[in-house]
């Protein structure tokens, strides 16, 4: 028997809420769902979703290093893309890129994790 699916949700070390904040909910338009600490003076992790996208960010070193990669698939891509630059992020401005596999844009957050919002050739439907 297969597991059913009920959703993905990468996990991204972060350093500073204000600024993942600042670039996941403030730029990219995510909501800030729910944190969780063991204690007021343990590390955060909380999640964050975009429509029916999900990421995790924690303080907690053994959880992950930073640098990782989460791929979104999209629909929209182009008008997406004309929001987040509409909002003049000051430290991230990425292009709509035209690759083989069809558009995408990849942001880097404040913490050298990439974010690739990817619409595939011939999306219509199947993203």
């Amino acid at each position: 028997m297969k597991p059913a699916h009920i959703k993905t949700a990468p996990v991204f070390r972060m350093f500073d809420v204000d600024k993942a904040k600042a670039f996941y909910v403030d730029w990219l338009g995510f909501s800030w769902d729910w944190e969780h600490r063991h204690a007021d003076d343990f590390p955060l992790f909380a999640g964050l979703s975009l429509g029916d996208m999900h990421l995790h960010l924690t303080e907690h070193h053994g959880d992950c290093a930073p640098g990782g990669l989460a791929m979104f698939f999209i629909h929209g891509i182009a008008e997406y893309h004309a929001e987040l630059m509409a909002k003049g992020y000051a430290f991230n401005r990425p292009g709509l890129e035209d690759m083989p596999w069809g558009q995408q844009v990849c942001a880097i957050d404040p913490f050298h994790n990439k974010v690739h919002f990817i619409e595939p050739k011939g999306s219509e439907g199947d993203a």
